[in-house]
């Protein structure tokens, strides 16, 4: 009787307490969903392109579980069949057998498991409850980097914003669409587009020619701007903004990481008051230009046009204005100046192309996101100063600087050359290109690629479709030509703000 006691006290210290969830928290997890959707796996061998996109082996919490869907997943992927005895052999072959359990526990795994109906809806459980650990994991990283007094917390946000973006990145999945919706909503863009005269698509450039060729600017398109400094690529931008937010009233983002919002704003009032850059600089205006410049900021005035003049801006800050600006004032395309000053806080590169890659390929992924164009304006290399000539001075696709990653992302890119700035005053034609621009359409993902020529005036620093611009003066009171005059100054991002008037040159 006494021995009896002792067993009945001895299975009584064996037994454990029971957890009380008051005070503390289990990991999220799911041990007896990982069991069926494991043994789901190895009785149907159709299973596992079900889950393949959604599992890994770390969304299992269960350690041995995580084992043998590795070699679950390897099998697959050499094309071997998939069951208990081919698993049990896989897992042998790499060493993990004994760990996890043996040949015993995987033939248990599927013991109970009749058939394989439900294993998408248990594999999403699973998903949810890893994404739901790494969040966890997450915010416990940043929390305790927060206590830590050594630490910038500008950086540290940037951190939080750049890890979860990644982490976001990692478990989004995208399923496929049958043809039919796709079909109907190809046919609504067409019906729309027959019913516009000028056969625009998308949200017009305001330049005939360019608007031409490219049926506007495209929903999820990375448009990219590109030039040497002095070709007045920012100036451009400049123009196509007003165009779009003064002419055609179209909400438009303008994120400026070179000039701040005054210098931005003193270049949109000279594009469209017509009064030089340097007069509105010194503020020495005469009476006309007074006149002009009330009778015309009228125009500017309301205006949806949203400048941020963040310097040094991440992608991923970037990401968060982008989407509210989409959100609470309807912006419908992004424009960015320029792409180079961007960064990727809180991720580590082994080179700064590696960092313009993936700057790039967020920008097209926000656009493909928010379903809005976005302009970015790029810097080309120094290659196209060494080459002599009308075509040599030509920009080519592999002047782009840091130009693998921007080229393959990029559904088009553009140049802004103007031979004149090199003392080309003829193109091969005899044509005279004294005040013009041309926009080379280098790329172009969904049409046909070209040249467009525009009007440049410098002394505006605005772009014209040829037949809008009245002959520009050549000089101004002091008998100076108002051209670029960084053309050596590779570190900065464009032209002179407001060109200094230099002796011309004939």
């Amino acid at each position: 009787m006494p021995e009896t006691n002792n067993t009945s006290a001895n299975r009584r210290k064996r037994t454990p307490a029971p957890i009380d969830p008051t005070y503390g928290h289990l990991q999220p997890q799911a041990v007896d969903v990982e069991k069926v959707v494991l043994g789901a796996l190895m009785i149907d061998k159709d299973a596992f392109s079900v889950v393949s996109e959604m599992l890994r082996p770390e969304t299992f919490y269960e350690p041995r579980h995580q084992k043998i869907y590795q070699a679950i997943q390897t099998l697959n992927m050499a094309q071997n069949p998939v069951d208990i005895m081919t698993v049990a052999n896989e897992l042998q072959k790499e060493g993990t057998l004994d760990d996890v359990g043996g040949p015993t526990y995987v033939v248990d795994l599927t013991a109970h498991v009749a058939s394989s109906a439900h294993i998408e809806y248990h594999a999403k459980i699973l998903q949810q409850k890893f994404l739901a650990r790494q969040l966890i994991s997450f915010a416990s990283v940043i929390e305790t980097k927060a206590f830590d007094q050594t630490v910038d917390v500008d950086d540290l946000m940037q951190e939080a914003e750049s890890n979860l973006f990644e982490l976001s990145q990692k478990n989004m999945r995208t399923d496929y669409t049958q043809i039919d919706p796709v079909l109907r909503q190809a046919m609504e863009m067409l019906q729309k587009a027959s019913s516009q005269t000028s056969g625009l698509t998308g949200i017009p450039s305001g330049y005939t020619g360019l608007d031409n060729i490219t049926s506007g600017w495209q929903k999820s398109d990375l448009v990219i701007i590109a030039g040497r400094p002095a070709m007045g690529k920012t100036s451009f931008a400049l123009s196509i903004a007003k165009n779009i937010a003064v002419d055609y009233k179209e909400p438009i983002a303008f994120f400026s990481l070179e000039m701040n919002n005054v210098q931005l704003v003193n270049r949109l009032i000279s594009n469209v008051c017509e009064i030089e850059g340097r007069k509105i600089m010194n503020g020495q205006l005469f009476p006309d230009e007074w006149q002009r410049l009330d009778k015309y900021m009228a125009r500017l005035t309301g205006a949806p046009l949203y400048v941020d003049d963040t310097p040094g801006m991440s992608i991923f800050e970037l990401r968060t204005k982008a989407r509210r600006l989409v959100r609470e004032k309807g912006v419908k395309i992004i424009m960015i100046d320029y792409l180079q000053l961007m960064n990727a806080n809180g991720m580590r590169f082994g080179s700064r192309q590696e960092e313009v890659s993936t700057i790039s390929r967020s920008l097209k992924g926000l656009a493909k996101e928010l379903d809005v164009p976005i302009i970015a304006l790029s810097q080309l290399n120094r290659t196209v100063e060494n080459r002599e000539g009308l075509e040599g001075k030509r920009p080519q696709l592999s002047d782009l600087r840091e130009s693998g990653a921007i080229e393959q992302d990029a559904d088009m890119v553009l140049f802004v050359h103007r031979p004149e700035y090199y003392h080309i005053y003829q193109d091969e034609k005899g044509h005279d290109l004294r005040g013009k621009a041309q926009i080379i359409i280098a790329k172009h993902r969904k049409g046909a690629t070209g040249d467009v020529l525009l009007s440049f005036q410098g002394q505006y620093t605005r772009f014209l479709n040829p037949e809008d611009a009245a002959p520009a003066p050549l000089s101004d009171s002091m008998g100076g030509e108002y051209i670029g005059s960084r053309m050596n100054s590779d570190d900065l991002g464009d032209d002179d703000p407001f060109p200094a008037p230099v002796a011309p040159s004939f």
